[in-house]
């Protein structure tokens, strides 16, 4: 009697708890729903965009931008898709589960509801007057009346927790057939996705062969560099500011919380905690100690383009390059050169894909030309992280490195190990 009431309870909180379980990942869904929404959206516009140039049949820089663009919106739409998936599997495996577990429980309770009508069956109600009738007090009969009259609640109960049981059974295979459905429906559009994103890719290529042909669109991604390197320059002014921002607002915490510890200290008559240590000067300039032992950020390739003013090879003019370009493999793994934390990511005319990383002591590291980026802002990257996917440009396959300090620009072969 005590094992199965206890059998009974975890029962009904399986029953209750499912349903508040759902309702919050009902939220999750619906979020997650927009945003696949929204990028179905962008991409919708972009291929629009597309159509309309095709048909004037133009082969521009812009249009290798919007195919980029595209390129990148359906990669970010396949990547939701994957994380859906990989949810509502999940959520399936969670449904199947617990299925299994009510079943189990719902046959527990028709197996334990039969010997009791077998019983009664065999019984009669014969034994339960016996059972009144050799009592040998009046407590005793009395005791014996209310446990009879207890058990037959009991069994009452029995049979309405098989029926609510059925009952939920048959709501939660509902669910498990709709997710099922939705699951393929997924598959479906994943793999129409991953079919429009190597249809888009042959197309950036046609372009990029055809733009390649041209002298005058080098001269205009030679001006598109210009104001890219502008663009570059903004950001890190801005990642600057936030951080004297950021520093002055924790100095002013730290007067304010030394000052309120001081005024405690003094009514409560306490002596003066010890002076802080030092802080540990290897872990605030660790980046500046790594001169000319930085890693690279691809595996393979050579510098095509070095830092600073150099003729340009085809237009035969002297252009200055803010960092070096690296001559390597369209799709190569793009690593992070040091620990730090993403602080920008953003699509710029000239430099397509571009990453921008914080590191320690006003350091900062700059990646263009990405195919495709696996991080996100705000995240945290060790060394060694692969961070992107190389691209391909009007100049080649390359990878566009800088490094800052503060407002400086570096030149990397500096910091960069020597490969030779």
């Amino acid at each position: 009697m005590h094992i199965h009431s206890r059998t009974l309870v975890l029962l009904f909180f399986c029953l209750f708890a499912l349903p508040a379980a759902a309702q919050r990942t009902t939220k999750e869904i619906k979020l997650r729903e927009n945003e696949l929404q929204n990028l179905r959206n962008e991409i919708q516009a972009y291929e629009k965009k597309l159509n309309e140039s095709e048909k004037k049949e133009k082969v521009t820089l812009e249009r290798l931008d919007d195919l980029e663009h595209n390129s990148i919106l359906i990669r970010q739409l396949i990547k939701k898709l994957r994380e859906e998936e990989l949810g509502l599997t999940g959520e399936i495996d969670t449904a199947k589960n617990t299925i299994a577990g009510l079943e189990s429980q719902l046959q527990f309770l028709k197996s334990h509801y039969a010997n009791y009508v077998r019983s009664v069956y065999k019984n009669g109600r014969v034994y339960d007057v016996e059972l009144l009738f050799s009592s040998k007090s009046i407590n005793q009969l009395s005791i014996r009346i209310q446990y009879l009259k207890k058990f037959s609640e009991q069994r009452s109960k029995d049979l309405q927790g098989i029926t609510d049981n059925k009952t939920i059974l048959e709501q939660k295979n509902e669910q498990l057939q709709l997710k099922l459905q939705q699951e393929r429906q997924l598959l479906t559009e994943k793999t129409r996705e991953e079919g429009n994103l190597k249809k888009t890719y042959s197309q950036r290529q046609i372009v990029l062969k055809k733009i390649r042909k041209d002298k005058k669109t080098y001269q205009k991604e030679l001006a598109r560099k210009t104001e890219a390197s502008k663009k570059i320059e903004g950001f890190i002014a801005e990642l600057i500011e936030k951080e004297r921002i950021r520093k002055e607002r924790e100095e002013a915490e730290r007067r304010e919380r030394l000052a309120a510890e001081a005024r405690e200290r003094e009514l409560n008559k306490r002596p003066a905690p010890p002076a802080p240590q030092p802080v540990d000067v290897k872990t605030t300039i660790a980046f500046e100690r790594r001169r000319g032992k930085l890693r690279w950020p691809v595996a393979h390739g050579t510098v095509q383009t070095p830092f600073g003013n150099h003729t340009h090879p085809v237009l035969k003019t002297v252009t200055q390059n803010t960092g070096i370009d690296i001559a390597t493999p369209s799709g190569s793994d793009v690593y992070a050169v040091a620990d730090g934390e993403v602080a920008v990511l953003s699509f710029i005319p000239g430099f397509g894909n571009v990453l921008i990383m914080n590191h320690n002591n006003g350091f900062r590291t700059v990646y263009a030309h990405l195919s495709d980026v696996t991080v996100s802002e705000s995240q945290r990257i060790p060394e060694g992280t692969v961070i992107a996917k190389s691209g391909d440009t009007v100049a080649g396959a390359i990878l566009h490195f800088e490094i800052w300090k503060d407002r400086e620009k570096q030149n990397p072969e500096w910091w960069l190990t020597n490969r030779h």
